[in-house]
């Protein structure tokens, strides 16, 4: 089976899949019902869907927060047994992606739409654009592997909203809970417009200073801004001189929107461990300020703010 690791939203347009033509509601077992893998288990983010659901349940819900997206049959037992890691997955990452599963018997439309030719075939959706995961079984900890660079790809793509639980009745009851206070903020990162993204979270900020999720969202803005215009010979400039803190700061930056984490994260450790004075310190504002893009429980954030208590003591 052929697999690709991806770091940034692939090309694929689901635009034609928006608005498929109606057809009767094939019978799904819900979330963890009898009729998907994860069957006999509580999978509160596990949703079943069907095409006339695909726009609201995958499309809608991937502009606020990562969707995996797994096509399997029940005629594949390979299907069942990955449908039970992702959905466990799905239960310990508590909301962080909604997994998404589609019959590809019941729902022959989408697959022949996504190009499947073989389950389990598994995929992201940031934007309503496909990030390609992978296709065949994989293990836990490859599976884990690959949330972990779909979600990294998400944040720093200033996707990092929550699912809320679906309701076990069925696919369409549960709705995305919207925080009325970033709605300005998320409508202009969706319309490209980063300065008015950052001005509606500084507003955000100036009445809560300690919101959290306006600072790492002010931030995610912020860092997607600062990479818009990258100069080529950057990394050779930060290779050349580790006292460059600004070349330092910039491949950090690149280096996290391209889902290299601790990458980033290290690069600035050590411009920290090797500078001074307002260098250092500059250094260190900047690492904190990425930490709140990835998030704070994040285990890699744990592990580097480790790493900079060490650095700086």
């Amino acid at each position: 089976m052929s697999q690709a690791n991806f770091s940034r939203p692939g090309a694929i347009d689901l635009s034609a899949l928006r608005k498929p033509p109606a057809r009767p509601a094939a019978p799904t077992g819900g979330p963890g019902g009898p009729a998907g893998p994860a069957a006999g288990t509580a999978a509160p983010y596990v949703l079943d869907v069907i095409e006339p659901t695909f726009q609201a349940d995958v499309i809608e819900r991937s502009l606020q927060y990562p969707v995996v997206v797994e096509f399997w049959s029940p005629r594949s037992p390979a299907s069942n047994q990955l449908g039970q890691v992702l959905a466990a997955l799905s239960t310990e990452y508590d909301g962080k992606f909604l997994l998404v599963r589609i019959d590809i018997d019941a729902n022959p439309g989408l697959a022949q739409a996504v190009g499947v030719q073989t389950v389990p075939l598994v995929i992201g959706v940031l934007r309503g654009q496909v990030v390609p995961l992978f296709q065949g079984p994989v293990a836990e900890p490859e599976a884990r592997q690959y949330v972990d660079q779909l979600l990294s790809v998400a944040v720093a793509n200033g996707i990092t909203g929550r699912a809320q639980p679906v309701a076990p009745a069925g696919p369409a009851d549960a709705e995305p809970v919207v925080d009325e206070r970033f709605v300005k903020a998320e409508d202009a990162v969706g319309a490209g417009d980063l300065d008015a993204a950052i001005a509606a979270y500084q507003e955000i900020l100036a009445e809560t200073p300690n919101d959290p999720e306006a600072k790492s969202g002010l931030a995610r803005v912020q860092l997607v801004k600062r990479t818009q215009d990258v100069p080529a010979e950057i990394r050779t400039r930060a290779a050349n001189d580790p006292a460059d803190v600004e070349a330092q700061l910039l491949v950090a930056d690149v280096d996290l929107v391209g889902g290299h984490v601790e990458d980033a994260f290290d690069r600035l450790i050590r411009t920290v461990q090797a500078t001074s004075g307002e260098d250092r310190n500059k250094a260190r504002l900047h690492l904190l300020e990425l930490f709140e893009v990835v998030g704070a429980d994040d285990e890699r954030v744990i592990r580097a703010r480790q790493k900079l208590m060490t650095a700086l003591f």
